[in-house]
């Protein structure tokens, strides 16, 4: 399995540069976000951009991320860009369960703007 992953503080972006997400993929990137959120990331950033086909095991490995990330931070998919993979999202209503954000540089914007909002959140409690 061919990806990049580029670790900030707040942030990782995943990259995977495979054309297909199917199941000969899926297995490895499910261990791959397992170890990813043991290692404390808090917000995780899934690179779609490279990939032309997702098959349900694929689905599925998305799915876990954003179960991983749910406790922790932010799972956001984002390049999705072939027409192939946005329907089968869109079919299977994923798209109203995933946080889906069109570009990396808006995944970005969007980890930056939570952890302020959780900051003033965490603040306007300790005023009370």
């Amino acid at each position: 399995m061919k990806y990049t992953i580029d670790k900030q503080e707040k942030y990782a972006v995943f990259q995977l540069e495979e054309p297909n997400l199917n199941s000969l993929v899926a297995p490895n990137l499910k261990s791959e976000f397992v170890i990813l959120a043991n290692e404390g990331i808090s917000n995780m950033i899934f690179d779609l951009s490279s990939v032309e086909f997702v098959d349900s095991s694929g689905l599925s490995a998305i799915l876990t991320a954003n179960r991983l990330w749910k406790s922790i931070g932010n799972f956001i998919l984002t390049g999705i860009e072939h027409p192939s993979v946005k329907r089968l999202i869109e079919i299977s209503r994923l798209d109203t369960v995933l946080t889906i954000i069109p570009t990396v540089a808006e995944s970005i914007e969007y980890v930056f703007m939570d952890e302020i909002e959780k900051e003033l959140n965490d603040d306007s409690g300790d005023l009370a």
